[in-house]
C-alpha cells in the first residue's frame, strides 16, 4: 500500500507545493486569534475537499482547535497530532515572501510546521485513493502549541486516550524521527527583602538581588550532563535604584529532563528553595509544562515499524532524541506510543532561514499513511 501511496502523491507533487505555499501565505501567529480563525477555516475547507473527513471546530477566543475525524472499520484509531499556529507575527510574509529555490520552500512557519499539515493531509487522500475504504483515525490540529499548548492540553489528552498510536507531524531535521523528548519545567522565584539606603544603613536592608545571585548559582549547579537535566535561568529582574538595597528580584527558570522520575526529582528541589537569612521570603511557583517522552518499547516498536514500511519506499530512517518539547509529549505520558517528526524534512524551525526539502515531501506523506494503515490492519 505505501508503494501505491507514494506514486500517488508524487503524482500530486505540484497540488502539494501550490498548498504548502497557500498555507504559509495564511499568517497565524499564536496570538492573533482572527489570522488563526482565517487558517483555520482554510485547513477545515482542505480537509473537506481533499478527504471527506468530519470537521469540527473547537472554537475559543483565543484562537479555534480542529478535530478531524474519519468513521471506519478499526480496532481502535490511530491519531494523527499536529499545530497550525506560528511564532512569526503579522506583516512577516510581507518581509520575507513565500519562495521555492534549489528545492527548497522558504517561508514563515513553513519547517514548523505547515508542511506537516500538507504531507498529512495529502497523506490521508492517497489513503483515500489507494485502499478500499478509509480506515478509522483522527487528525487533530490545535492552535497554541508555540504557547506550551495550555488551552489544548485537556483535548489532545482526550484524543490520545482513544487512540493505539499517535503519530505527530512536526518536522524533522535530517529526517530523524523523534523517538524521546526532554520534559519541560518552568518555574518562577520571586525573592522579597528588606529596602534600605545602600549609602547610609545598608546593614538595615536585605538584598533580595544578592539572594537572588546566590539562588543562581544553585539552580545552574542542578544541570548535569550524566543524567541530560538542565537548568537555565532565563530571565532575571530586581531592584528600583542603584542607591537602594533591592527590596525584590524576580527570575523565570526553564528545566528540562529525560524521564519523570528526574522531572519529580529536580521540581522537588527547585521547590524547596529555602532563604539563606532572615528577613527574607521566597514565594516559588511552577511546573512542568510537558511532561517527559520516553523511549519505551512501545514507541521503539512504533519506530522500527516505520524503518520497515521506510525501506519499501527507499526511505534510510533513524530516530533522534531532543531537548525541545512537543504535543508528542502529552501523549507518551498516558503510555499511547507515540512517533514524532514525522512532518517536514529541513530545518530553521523559529529563524529566518527556515526551509523544507520540497522532494521529500511525498515520500514522508506516503510514510504517514503507511503507518495509519499498518497501525490499523493487522499483518498476515
Amino acid at each position: 500500500m505505501i508503494e501505491q501511496s507514494l506514486s500517488y502523491l508524487r503524482a500530486h507533487a505540484d497540488e502539494m507545493r501550490a498548498d504548502l505555499r497557500a498555507l504559509v501565505e495564511l499568517e497565524s501567529p499564536s496570538d492573533d486569534p482572527i489570522a488563526l480563525r482565517h487558517c483555520a477555516a482554510w485547513i477545515a475547507e482542505s480537509a473537506r475537499d481533499l478527504t471527506g473527513g468530519q470537521v469540527r471546530v473547537v472554537e475559543q477566543p483565543e484562537g479555534p482547535h480542529l478535530d478531524i475525524v474519519f468513521d471506519g472499520p478499526a480496532r481502535a484509531a490511530v491519531l494523527l497530532l499536529g499545530h497550525f499556529d506560528t511564532v512569526w507575527p503579522i506583516g512577516t510574509i510581507a518581509a520575507r515572501p513565500y519562495r521555492e529555490d534549489d528545492g527548497l520552500a522558504r517561508g514563515p512557519g513553513a519547517f514548523d510546521m505547515k508542511a506537516g499539515i500538507v504531507q498529512g493531509l495529502w497523506a490521508i487522500q492517497a489513503l483515500h485513493a489507494v485502499r478500499r475504504g478509509m480506515p478509522a483515525f483522527r487528525f487533530l490540529l490545535t492552535s497554541d502549541e508555540e504557547l506550551q499548548s495550555k488551552r489544548s492540553r485537556s483535548l489532545i489528552e482526550a484524543a490520545a486516550r482513544d487512540a493505539c498510536a499517535v503519530l505527530v507531524l512536526e518536522p524533522s531535521l535530517d529526517g530523524a524521527l523523534k523517538t524521546s523528548r526532554k520534559g519541560v519545567g518552568r518555574f518562577e522565584v520571586t525573592i522579597r527583602g528588606r529596602a534600605a539606603h545602600s549609602g547610609v544603613d545598608p546593614e538595615v536592608g536585605r538584598s533580595a538581588v544578592d539572594e537572588l545571585a546566590r539562588v543562581i548559582g544553585y539552580l545552574h549547579g542542578l544541570t548535569d550532563a550524566k543524567t541530560g537535566t538542565t537548568v537555565n535561568v532565563g530571565v532575571v529582574r530586581g531592584g528600583t535604584r542603584a542607591n537602594v538595597v533591592a527590596a525584590e528580584a524576580h527570575a523565570i527558570v526553564d528545566v528540562r529532563v529525560k524521564s519523570q522520575i528526574e522531572a519529580e526529582r529536580v521540581a522537588s528541589l527547585v521547590r524547596g528553595m529555602t532563604p539563606s537569612r532572615d528577613g527574607i521570603e521566597f514565594d516559588i511557583s511552577g511546573d512542568f509544562a510537558r511532561p517527559p517522552m520516553e523511549r519505551t518499547p512501545q514507541v521503539a516498536g512504533l519506530f522500527a515499524s516505520a524503518q520497515r514500511l521506510g525501506e519499501r519506499i527507499g526511505l534510510r530512517l533513524s530516530e533522534a532524541s531532543t531537548g525541545g518539547g512537543s504535543d508528542a509529549n502529552f501523549c507518551a505520558a498516558l503510555g499511547i506510543p507515540v512517533l514524532d517528526g514525522l512532518g517536514a524534512v529541513g530545518g530553521g524551525a523559529h529563524a529566518v532561514d527556515e526551509y523544507v526539502v520540497t522532494e521529500c515531501m511525498a515520500p514522508r506523506a506516503a510514510l504517514v499513511a503507511g503507518l495509519i494503515d499498518a497501525c490499523l490492519v493487522p499483518s498476515p
